[in-house]
């Protein structure tokens, strides 16, 4: 099997949760080592080495695992790095600057630049990254901001098709050179859980703005 990037920055969270469910902190060093090690020059997870030919959800899932280790309050880097917090912060920040709205009334690309493969392909995953980190940023940091746009990805992702809103059924991508007009009708756990998550954190977020 080929690596992936993005599969190590999903590998550094799953072994955040195991911290946090566990208490055993022999990873932790690694964790943090492997984690820092990519946050590129501007402190957003835009490496060197991986931007080139980087994704939206490539970087996307380096963001959640510093949304995680904020949430879940894993020992942050020294004081004069980057904290977690900032760090998923940072991610969010140059994605929302890549919302587009030249096509399909909005949406994120799958790819970051234009000479990419999958540039012109708007797919779940990317967007629901996104939404994720934005639903979790807003609770963790109560600021409205961020679940505003939590909630504009969701609408676009429903209004645009790929996500049904009867069946909940989260489609591939669809093609923004069509205007979105067609779908890639596979279906891939990544994008339910992704969506699942930033769910259920905005509906916490209503079942305590109600109590």
């Amino acid at each position: 099997m080929p690596y992936y990037w993005w599969e190590a920055g999903a590998m550094f969270g799953s072994l955040i949760d195991y911290w946090y469910y566990t208490g055993d902190a022999t990873y932790n060093d690694v964790v943090t080592q492997g984690l820092m090690f990519q946050v590129g020059s501007r402190n957003d997870f835009m490496p060197a080495n991986q931007t080139a030919d980087m994704g939206n959800d490539d970087q996307g899932f380096w963001g959640i695992a510093a949304m995680s280790a904020a949430e879940l309050k894993f020992p942050n880097p020294p004081p004069k790095e980057p904290q977690w917090l900032a760090l998923a912060q940072a991610v969010f920040n140059s994605q929302a600057m890549r919302w587009d709205n030249s096509s399909c009334d909005g949406g994120l690309r799958w790819q970051v630049f234009n000479y990419e493969a999958g540039y012109n392909y708007k797919n779940s995953i990317s967007n629901g990254c996104f939404f994720n980190l934005a639903a979790r940023l807003g609770a963790y940091t109560q600021n409205g901001t961020y679940f505003d746009w939590a909630e504009r990805t969701w609408e676009w992702t429903e209004a645009v098709g790929l996500l049904d809103a009867n069946t909940y059924a989260i489609f591939d991508g669809t093609d923004d050179t069509m205007n979105c007009t067609t779908l890639n009708h596979l279906q891939w756990t990544y994008n339910s859980g992704v969506f699942l998550l930033g769910a259920a954190t905005m509906w916490n977020q209503v079942s305590t703005d109600l109590a």
